[in-house]
């Protein structure tokens, strides 16, 4: 079994996609789970050499569902990108229409939907 596959049991399978596990802290009420969002460009940027990685937005939490007793808060923060030949600075949205009427919590769909 690989690590993957349990983090997908205990977190939403799309952090777990595109986010790194950068820090963690545990104490004895709480867990805090830093993550930044991967390097990877959308399919339709991914030949463009003029964009390119250009740093991270804030960290944002959520709260998550509890882990062995604990409240979890995870602190997410996406990749911004810029366009060299426009100077335009922005993010990558996700699309969350095929997660209607799944367990994730309306914080998180606004969050894979928040650009920076």
């Amino acid at each position: 079994m690989e690590l993957t596959d349990i983090l997908r049991e205990l977190l939403p399978s799309e952090i777990v996609d595109n986010f790194d596990i950068v820090r963690y802290e545990k104490t004895a009420d709480r867990f805090d789970i830093w993550f930044d969002e991967k390097k990877i460009q959308c399919e339709a940027d991914a030949d463009n050499s003029d964009i390119i990685a250009y740093g991270f937005c804030d960290y944002k939490v959520i709260q998550d569902f509890p882990l062995r007793g604990r409240i979890t808060h995870l602190h997410l923060r996406k990749r911004k990108w810029l366009d060299k030949s426009t100077g335009e600075i922005f993010s990558y949205s996700t699309d969350t229409s095929e997660y209607e009427g799944t367990r994730l919590n309306a914080e998180f769909v606004a969050f894979l939907k928040d650009e920076c």
